[in-house]
């Protein structure tokens, strides 16, 4: 009896996710309008060590150069904090909490009109033990692997901003 239902309800879930609408992000690869618009996109210049990882991250996501002109440029402010807690009877942190947070706006190069306007962020917990070197190194890993998060999350949000205004292009 299973064998015969099989067949149906595979039939069936097979035309549902057809009629649901789904289409890939990249369609067409590099060569497809997403892809394209990315790779139009000037990341401009961000304040700081963490500014120089998410600058770095979002050019390897996009697909450009980091050096021409391009037909969109990104500004990107970064906001960097480390908050301490879980206090110990001594009044010692025992674990610290690091959130970076961009402003990021997708400006058009030739009208200099705010196409997207938006925010991101990400944090991680870190463990603050004795060393003053580990607590050191546990920061600064965290740091990275925040503006490698950060960076997914802006270019997520203009690859959809470039699919819904394609028409445009």
């Amino acid at each position: 009896m299973t064998r015969r239902l099989l067949p149906g309800l595979l039939l069936s879930v097979a035309m549902t996710l057809g009629g649901c609408g789904l289409q890939p992000m990249y369609a067409g690869g590099s060569h497809g309008r997403v892809a394209r618009a990315l790779g139009a996109i000037e990341v401009g210049p961000i304040a700081g060590q963490q500014g120089w990882l998410v600058r770095n991250a979002l050019i390897d996501r996009l697909g450009a150069d980091g050096h021409t002109k391009g037909r969109y440029r990104l500004d990107v402010v970064l906001d960097d904090e480390i908050t301490g807690f879980g206090i110990r009877s001594n009044n010692t942190v025992t674990r610290e909490r690091r959130t970076l947070r961009a402003h990021f706006k997708l400006i058009d190069a030739s009208s200099q009109a705010v196409l997207l306007d938006a925010t991101a962020g990400s944090d991680a917990g870190i463990d603050v033990v004795t060393s003053e070197y580990a607590v050191i190194a546990a920061e600064q890993t965290a740091v990275e692997r925040l503006s490698g998060e950060v960076a997914d999350q802006i270019v997520t949000r203009v690859a959809l901003y470039a699919r819904q205004h394609r028409d445009k292009e």
